[in-house]
């Protein structure tokens, strides 16, 4: 593929090298033949970028006694933002991007400092109206548009610079800012400094490629040990369906190897090969369709075999594949071959997924044997209701694929080198289009690969929270809230729990709520179960259970809980590889609190910081006892009494009047008047604000 793709190039890059705005710094060189010599592909070791934005115009009254504000990043080292050098000339870059990280800081409008530490600058494929613009990588949105900028290449030092761009305001940006009109402005420059470095090296004599090499330099594999992550997601597509009311998708995966020893790629019936589940979720609901993050899909697990020996990372292949995934190279699966073709999909309840363990191909439980039942479209592939894509019913929703590669060499290595274990980065996500409101449906990606991320981080305005509650044991997995103000006097709280690759699985999930504090309109949702089917790895080959938790409201907390594993070894616990939500509404503001997750199989109690509704300051309840003609009945014993015998009198004053305070709002009391002439009917009533006018009158004689 790659000599392929530069013996196309080639002559393109002769013909249209001239067009670049190049212009050549320090050392001169002869002149070369014009279609003999060598081509180098080059990607950024490290470098740094400046933008000096001008804040006013950015963010409107709100930073109108701002100025210019210089804002300085580093380039994350070995960027994958990739030029083509040929004869130490300049040919341009290739679409590809560089991260940032902000080495600065400023008062930013809110939208901008939301996405200020996921920027990257990307190079967009031949033909769009730009060839730089500035993302953010976790929504996948473009803020600004580069345009005018010049690149001035140095070959002695390969170093690269990019300057005079003007960052212009993207269309898509100025309407997110609530001001269309303004895109297009001008809103400030930016300049980039990079040092490049070789990944592959091509001699061409009179246009032929004679010779060329993957440059496996210490970077190539810089991690230390075995390191397999998701490099690239592509080719989302639709492979069935089923009772017109569920599809089955499946998403290409690109595996690369970032670690400096060649990670095991044996193929069934071996157990020492990576296992690749893959994932759907959507982003959708308020006004900014932000404010509720799903899981809608989940397939089975492909079996990997035999590993190429690709570059798709660009890191450098060492050239080893087959039976081993060799340091920096890389080895894809197309989205037909993930859809399970030859009915290669097995069952994730064969995998641990913290240590890659599942049974040999011929042991008494094979991990993907498909004898006993019959397919249907959907079977083992990413299985999602038609109702969660129909465009018509999530007008605005944002979709997002996820793969993960799950296994046992990276654990082995971990347990002989404990500074070395790679377990954790294993995750990548990608936005996709989705077109259809019914089967069959068609994506298109939205943005580029987000890699070693798990998709929840793409989760707009959410704050993650980490686990790991057996640290060298088991695996972890985040808590991801937001909390909205939909109306005045209510606030949502959404929770989406995110196991990873914690074996144990999580069985309840309990919120501290402030008293005072109401809950309401509590809700659940979880991804569809694959059915059981013969050796799935569950209990009886029932599959795992898909019955909403249980929720309930006692001893200041909300809890939501499955069945236990004692209970029922296939109950609808939170499985490594899904995510849960949990929500609610309230009528007090968040307040920081500690929930407390319990796991399923084995271990403890283990707790997060999250935010839940606060507490209700203490309230007063006044009001007046009077005769049936309106007189104040002075001397009268007024009780209130509620919960866990809670009791207190006080006695009226001259014109009728009492008044209670220091009471705990959020609960229901009785109040009671007692006098020697008149008799009053008792008031019973849930107290959660202050309240005045609580009048006792007399019946007519």
């Amino acid at each position: 593929m790659l000599k392929v793709t530069l013996v196309v190039l080639f002559p393109l890059l002769l013909l249209f090298g001239s067009g670049w705005q190049i212009s050549q710094t320090g050392e001169k060189h002869p002149q070369r033949e014009g279609n003999t010599g060598t081509l180098e592909k080059l990607i950024v070791q490290q470098g740094t970028v400046n933008m000096d934005v001008d804040l006013r115009r950015l963010g409107g009254d709100r930073l109108r006694t701002q100025g210019v504000g210089s804002l300085r990043f580093d380039v994350e080292a070995n960027s994958f933002f990739t030029v083509l050098v040929f004869n130490d000339e300049l040919r341009g870059p290739l679409p590809s991007a560089m991260k940032l990280t902000p080495q600065s800081s400023a008062i930013l409008p809110t939208k901008l400092a939301g996405s200020f530490r996921q920027l990257s600058i990307e190079n967009l494929s031949w033909g769009e109206q730009y060839e730089l613009v500035v993302r953010d990588s976790a929504s996948g949105n473009i803020l600004f548009n580069i345009e005018g900028h010049e690149y001035d290449y140095e070959p002695v030092n390969r170093t690269l610079d990019v300057k005079g761009g003007r960052l212009m305001l993207s269309r898509q940006y100025a309407a997110e800012l609530g001001r269309a009109s303004d895109a297009g402005i001008e809103i400030g420059k930016i300049s980039i400094n990079a040092t490049m470095r070789p990944i592959e090296i091509t001699q061409f004599v009179d246009g032929e490629p004679q010779a060329d090499k993957l440059v496996a330099v210490p970077q190539a594999g810089s991690v230390p040990g075995p390191d397999v992550i998701v490099g690239d997601l592509s080719g989302l597509a639709q492979f069935g369906t089923a009772d017109g009311s569920k599809v089955g998708l499946a998403v290409g995966t690109d595996s690369c190897n970032f670690g400096t020893v060649d990670l095991n790629w044996f193929a069934l019936p071996s157990n020492d090969h990576p296992v690749i589940p893959q994932n759907l979720y959507r982003m959708s609901g308020g006004a900014s369709n932000s404010d509720r993050f799903e899981q809608i899909g989940q397939s089975s697990v492909k079996h990997a075999f035999t590993a190429l020996t690709q570059n798709i990372c660009s890191l450098g292949c060492n050239g080893v594949g087959g039976t081993r995934l060799g340091s920096g190279c890389s080895d894809p699966y197309s989205a037909s071959l993930n859809a399970g073709t030859n009915n290669a999909l097995g069952s994730r309840a064969w995998i641990n997924p913290f240590t890659g363990a599942y049974p040999r191909g011929d042991s008494s439980t094979p991990p993907n044997t498909h004898t006993g039942h019959t397919h249907t479209g959907p079977s083992h592939r990413i299985l999602v209701d038609i109702s969660d894509l129909n465009t018509s019913q999530n007008a605005g929703a944002t979709y997002y694929a996820e793969g993960q590669y799950i296994t046992p060499h990276e654990y082995a290595w971990c347990q002989a080198n404990p500074t070395q274990c790679n377990m954790y980065n294993n995750v990548s996500y990608r936005q996709y289009n989705v077109v259809g409101t019914g089967s069959p449906f068609t994506f298109s990606p939205a943005a580029a690969t987000v890699r070693q991320k798990t998709a929840i981080s793409a989760w707009s305005g959410a704050t993650s929270a980490n686990f790991q509650p057996a640290p060298g044991a088991d695996g972890i997995g985040t808590v991801a809230y937001k909390v909205t103000n939909p109306s005045p006097g209510v606030w949502h709280y959404e929770y989406a729990i995110y196991n990873q690759n914690f074996d144990s699985g999580i069985q309840s999930f309990s919120v501290p709520v402030g008293a005072g504090a109401t809950v309401t309109s509590i809700g659940f949702h979880a991804p569809p179960q694959q059915g059981g089917w013969t050796f799935d790895g569950t209990v009886s080959n029932l599959g795992y259970s898909s019955v909403d938790w249980s929720s309930s409201v006692a001893g200041g907390s909300i809890t939501w809980n499955t069945e236990s594993f004692a209970q029922n070894q296939n109950a609808n616990a939170i499985r490594w590889g899904t995510l849960y939500n949990f929500r609610f509404d309230s009528n007090r503001p968040p307040a920081n609190v500690t929930a407390t997750l319990m796991p399923f199989k084995t271990g403890s109690s283990f707790t997060v910081q999250i935010q839940g509704p606060s507490a209700a300051a203490n309230v007063s309840v006044s009001g007046r006892i009077m005769t049936s003609d309106g007189m104040g009945v002075s001397g009268a014993k007024v009780i209130i009494t509620g919960p866990s015998n809670f009791s207190r009198t006080v006695t009226t004053g001259t014109f009728g009047h009492y008044s209670f305070e220091g009471i705990t709002p959020g609960q229901t009391y009785t109040i009671s008047v007692l006098t020697r002439r008149y008799s009053f009917t008792p008031q019973t009533m849930q107290i959660n604000t202050n309240l005045s006018g609580i009048n006792f009158s007399a019946p007519v004689p």
